[in-house]
């Protein structure tokens, strides 16, 4: 970006023929002489001022991608090679299941690369959130509205109990072990959410045990999961530019 000063000519106008009415008179303006005012029931020629300023223009130049800094080096992939779809879908269905689809790739994305250590790491004190943590516990999520709540089906939440209700964070421990199970949870527990959303005929299907042991349609489920993810995604930011600095995306 480029600033050039210019000058320009500027040239007003002023109608009065407008406010010729019997009760009607244009404000005072600096471009109306103060006489023309004076006669409302005629129609005086219009105005013409000229003006000459100097204006300050910005002039945007264009560049080419190869010479363009993209500043992708502390990010995760470029966009040609990001497999999340950036919206695009058509139909209720595809619209909610897209954009859920979406927010949990953007879970892996910022858990990319990390070790053990990274990965439970808390680094946004004093909270106990760590990515390993946000890992578990949104297996547990997707577990509980899914299976749960929409398939009827009597479960064992993962990673937490009566006595450790946050077990999910407090449990997300640097084991090379504990990253592999929490990985196979999630993943199997997403592909159990997938497959039912594919299967049910219609979104108007109600589940039971929601909130408040409300009946929920599985469409508000969806968008549910898509707000459960969109928060813990911003977690996610903040605890990965802490760890290595990546951002973004």
């Amino acid at each position: 970006m480029r600033t050039e000063n210019v000058q320009v000519r500027l040239v007003r106008v002023t109608d009065t023929a407008a406010f010729t009415g019997p009760s009607v008179r244009p404000s005072i303006s600096p471009f109306v002489e103060p006489a023309l005012l004076a006669a409302p029931t005629q129609a005086p020629a219009p105005v013409t001022e000229e003006v000459t300023a100097s204006v300050t223009e910005e002039v945007t130049e264009v560049v080419s991608a190869e010479d363009r800094q993209f500043g992708w080096s502390n990010m995760f992939v470029h966009p040609d090679e990001d497999t999340r779809t950036d919206g695009g879908f058509r139909g209720e269905r595809a619209v909610l299941a897209g954009y859920l689809r979406d927010q949990r790739l953007t879970l892996e994305l910022k858990c990319a690369g990390l070790d053990a250590q990274a990965l439970a790491r808390r680094s946004v004190e004093p909270s106990n959130l760590s990515l390993l943590g946000l890992v578990r516990h949104l297996a547990g999520v997707e577990q509980y509205w899914f299976r749960q709540v929409m398939a009827g089906q009597e479960i064992r939440r993962h990673y937490r109990s009566e006595e450790d209700r946050a077990g999910e964070f407090t449990g997300a421990v640097a084991d090379p072990a504990v990253v592999a199970d929490a990985w196979a949870t999630w993943r199997a527990e997403v592909a159990f959410a997938e497959q039912l959303v594919a299967e049910t005929p219609d979104l108007d299907v109600t589940g039971d045990g929601g909130h408040d042991d409300e009946p929920m349609e599985l469409r508000e489920v969806l968008v549910h999961m898509i707000e459960e993810y969109a928060r813990h995604n911003g977690h996610a930011d903040f605890l990965r530019e802490r760890i290595d600095g990546r951002v973004g995306q």
